[in-house]
């Protein structure tokens, strides 16, 4: 943003208006932390990790939205006032074009425990674990982070044994990651 190297571990930045994230050295990350700094244009991408390891309702919110593989994050999007949904795939991130509005109040059994997300910034990241499913508040940086690993490993039409293994690698270090039960301010 203001040329200086951003370095290793640094933080991002998500301008509104492309739709894009950037890189961004602290002092940039910092100038934009709360919602109508910069002219409401930037937000910077906060850290939160939090993990729901059940989420019963995600069997009825797949069924709902009409989500055709294991895995999808759900952001507000402020510009549009409105939930979407975006799931990795070879291409990239695809968006769920079906209204979503049904799954909100699916989406709100796990925000209750992991906390709200932040519009824009934070993400419920929900992945068929097994029998069931997780739900995960996180970085909306974190889900563009599958997304590329999904991207860069897929092969053929089921993925192929290495963008699974980077898949799983990634829910992996996102467990270690993540607090688990209440939401808390940190």
């Amino acid at each position: 943003m203001c040329a200086e190297p951003a370095g290793p571990g640094h933080g991002h930045v998500i301008d509104l208006e492309s739709r894009t994230i950037k890189c961004a050295c602290r002092g940039c990350a910092l100038l934009f932390t709360r919602p109508g700094a910069g002219g409401g244009r930037f937000r910077t991408v906060p850290g939160r990790y939090r993990h729901l390891p059940s989420f019963p309702a995600g069997e009825r919110l797949w069924e709902e939205v009409a989500i055709p593989v294991r895995m999808a994050f759900f952001f507000t999007n402020s510009r549009l006032g409105r939930t979407t949904a975006f799931y990795p795939g070879p291409a990239g991130a695809a968006e769920s074009l079906l209204p979503i509005e049904e799954g909100d109040h699916l989406l709100a059994g796990a925000t209750a425990v992991l906390g709200s997300p932040e519009p824009d910034v934070e993400a419920v990241l929900v992945n068929r674990a097994g029998e069931g499913f997780e739900a995960f508040l996180v970085p909306i940086d974190a889900c563009y982070e599958l997304v590329g690993l999904a991207k860069l490993h897929w092969r053929g039409f089921d993925g192929g044994a290495e963008a699974w293994q980077a898949i799983d690698g990634f829910f992996d270090k996102l467990r270690q990651r993540s607090r688990s039960g209440e939401a808390d301010d940190g």
